[in-house]
């Protein structure tokens, strides 16, 4: 069989319907709209329309907010990261920052994400001098039980916003 031989099963794609073709052909008058009024014209968009009455989605309460100062960081856990310098994608004698960690593929820094934050899932088990924009302070003290070192490049929450 050759790549030019490959068809479709038969009715695997079904003819199309030439619609408004005379009244013979069953689709035709009409065009398959049925009869008259507003949505056998064109154009028409009635989704979420209630005929008047107040839309659910207005009768319904609204929960919640979005937070537009919000902060998002791409996650590392400190066991992801030992297993990466165990596979030999992180160099273990090195000291490691968030390029480092991109281009062997251990964490997706993506344009919205304001950087990386180490987290504590996991263990290490060698010694790790790891820069990076955010840590909590479990993972901190797991990097340095092990003998490392680590470096947080953000500003803390209190120096951010000063007590007025």
């Amino acid at each position: 069989m050759k790549l030019n031989e490959l068809r479709d099963n038969e009715g695997a794609r079904p003819k199309f319907k030439r619609i408004g073709r005379g009244i013979g052909s069953g689709k035709g008058k009409t065009g398959g709209r049925g009869v008259k009024g507003q949505k056998a014209r064109t154009g028409v968009s009635l989704n979420g329309f209630e005929g008047g009455q107040l839309p659910i989605y207005r009768r319904l309460p609204k929960r919640g907010f979005v937070n537009l100062f919000r902060v998002e960081y791409a996650p590392l856990n400190i066991g992801l990261l030992d297993k990466a310098i165990e596979e030999g994608r992180l160099p273990a004698d090195q000291a490691l920052d968030e390029t480092m960690l991109k281009a062997a593929g251990v964490v997706r820094v993506s344009g919205k994400r304001a950087g990386v934050r180490l987290l504590a899932k996991g263990e290490i088990k060698r010694a790790v001098n790891i820069t990076v924009t955010g840590a909590s302070q479990a993972a901190i003290a797991a990097v340095e039980a092990a003998g490392g070192k680590v470096t947080v490049t953000a500003p803390k929450a209190s120096e951010e916003a000063p007590a007025a």
